[in-house]
This record gives C-alpha cells, sequence and structure tokens, in this order.
C-alpha cells in the first residue's frame, strides 16, 4: 500500500506548517530549516541562462539516455529493459550551499528510483535493474521508492529516511521536491513540500560532486532546476536585514503587496523585494 504527502499549499520558502503522512497515518516530525537555508529559499530563483549551466549533461550519461534539444534542463530515457541508468549535472560542487529542484513524476520511477550525488568516478550504467548510486564509494543516493540512503552499500548498511519512519510505514515522495546540498557543512538534505526531512548524509567535505540521478522506466523524463546558491563567506548586513524585515512582515503580506504601502524611499522598497538581483 503506498503512502502518501499532504498537499497544503507550500511555497519555496520552506515554512509551510504542513507535515508529511506515511501510509499508517502517522506525521514525520517537522526539523527546523537551517537559517541559511530559509534566506536562500525567499531569495528570487536563479535565471534560466544558470539554471542550464548547472542542468543535466549531455555528456555524462549513460547512452541510454538523451537530453532533450527542447528543454535543457530534462533528460528522456530510452525504453531499455534490464538497463540502470545514470546522468550526472554539470557542475561539480565543492564549497558553497546549493538548492535544485527536482521533477520526477511518481508514475514514472518505477522498482528502483535514486536520487543523490556522485564523484566523476561512480558509475553511470549497469546491467539489471537495482540502486547504482550509493552501491560504490563514489555515491551517495536516496532511494525515492525504498525510503533507504545509500552510500557503499555493498560495504555499508542502508538507513532509512526521513529519520524516524518505521519499517511498516511508506513515505511517498511527491513529482518535485528540492535537493539541499550544503558542501561548507558536508551534508546533503532534501525540502519535501515546503518541509526539511533533515540530512540523509554527511561526510561530503572534500569531494567535487555532481547531482545524479538512477532511473529504471522507460521514457521516464526527469527535470533538473537550479534554484540558487550562497557562497560561504558571511552574508553582508544588509542582507541579513532584508531578510528579518521580509520575516516580520510574512510571506503571504509581502505577496499581497504589503511592502509597497510601508513608508520608506522607493530604493529601500525596491530592496526589500529584491528588485536589486532583477
Amino acid at each position: 500500500m503506498g503512502g502518501n504527502v499532504s498537499r497544503r499549499h507550500s511555497n519555496r520558502e520552506g515554512n509551510s506548517t504542513s507535515r508529511a503522512q506515511t501510509s499508517k497515518g502517522a506525521t514525520i516530525g517537522e526539523l527546523k530549516m537551517p537559517p541559511r537555508l530559509e534566506m536562500l529559499l525567499d531569495m528570487p530563483p536563479a535565471s534560466r541562462d544558470t539554471q542550464i549551466k548547472h542542468a543535466w549533461n549531455s555528456e555524462d550519461r549513460s547512452l541510454n539516455i538523451f537530453v532533450k534539444e527542447d528543454d535543457k534542463l530534462t533528460f528522456h530515457r530510452h525504453p531499455v529493459a534490464q538497463s540502470t541508468d545514470c546522468i550526472r549535472s554539470k557542475i561539480g560542487y565543492e564549497r558553497g550551499l546549493h538548492v535544485l529542484e527536482l521533477s520526477w513524476p511518481t508514475r514514472q520511477r518505477g522498482t528502483h528510483a535514486v536520487v543523490g550525488v556522485a564523484t566523476a568516478e561512480a558509475p553511470l550504467h549497469s546491467v539489471g535493474y537495482q540502486s547504482l548510486i550509493g552501491n560504490n564509494e563514489h555515491s551517495w543516493g536516496w532511494d525515492l521508492t525504498r525510503n533507504k540512503v545509500y552510500h557503499d552499500s555493498k560495504n555499508q548498511s542502508s538507513e532509512t529516511y526521513p529519520r524516524g519512519l518505521s519499517t511498516e510505514e511508506t513515505f511517498v515522495v511527491p513529482d518535485k521536491f528540492l535537493i539541499v546540498l550544503d558542501m561548507d557543512e558536508g551534508t546533503l538534505g532534501f525540502v519535501v513540500d515546503g518541509q526539511y526531512l533533515g540530512v540523509a548524509h554527511r561526510g561530503l567535505r572534500g569531494h567535487k560532486l555532481h547531482l545524479i540521478v538512477s532511473a529504471v522506466w522507460g521514457h521516464c523524463e526527469i527535470t533538473l532546476k537550479y534554484i540558487g546558491g550562497l557562497d560561504p563567506e558571511p552574508l553582508p548586513l544588509m542582507d541579513l536585514c532584508r531578510r528579518v524585515i521580509r520575516q516580520q512582515v510574512s510571506k503571504p503580506r509581502i505577496e499581497q503587496g504589503y511592502l509597497e504601502r510601508l513608508n520608506l524611499p522607493r530604493p529601500l522598497k525596491e530592496y526589500l523585494q529584491y528588485k536589486d538581483r532583477r
């Protein structure tokens, strides 16, 4: 029996109070989102040109996969039986905090659907169906169908993710979710429906890591969209002040145009609305 995820309206800011539901009706406890992640999700998303720079690498893939000509953010997998196929992102990350949105329809996942990060040495193809990401020392993965995280699984046992999920429960990941790669902390985590699920993998510092997926479903199409990133340096005081003001005003009131009604000079209003970044 499959589970489900509560579908309260969420936003990129990640401050929805909804909780993910499992097939047994249990609730995955909410975890506080790291402050830098909150700030990043409050910023405008990256431009299309930037997203393409961080997208799938058409030169670093299984031969059973191709990046679509009319949509450089999406790849298509050929319907090849008894084959597990991967593709890496163009950019390998060594520093900074990075958030990317993955769109992978639940009906196109099949028996083995894994997302994670990998070095350039990780294999991109395997005969048969398996969770290819995380079965070696060069990759770290989250199996979306089994609620398990893997790294070097031939030598290390898997762990349940989200944490706290019992063996009788199933957590169904929706079509779209966020990948959170923090190379300064050396962690990989995920956000589902505005809820931070916590750290899935640690110990990533010192590696150059690409986003990667492992797919088995014929004709599946998976889209990777770069949301944005933050350098490890401390943020300017002006940016921190903007964040505090936006938090006090609240997302709903900002969307209703409340910032325009503040008795502030036009340049400050534009700054609070991130118009300096557009």
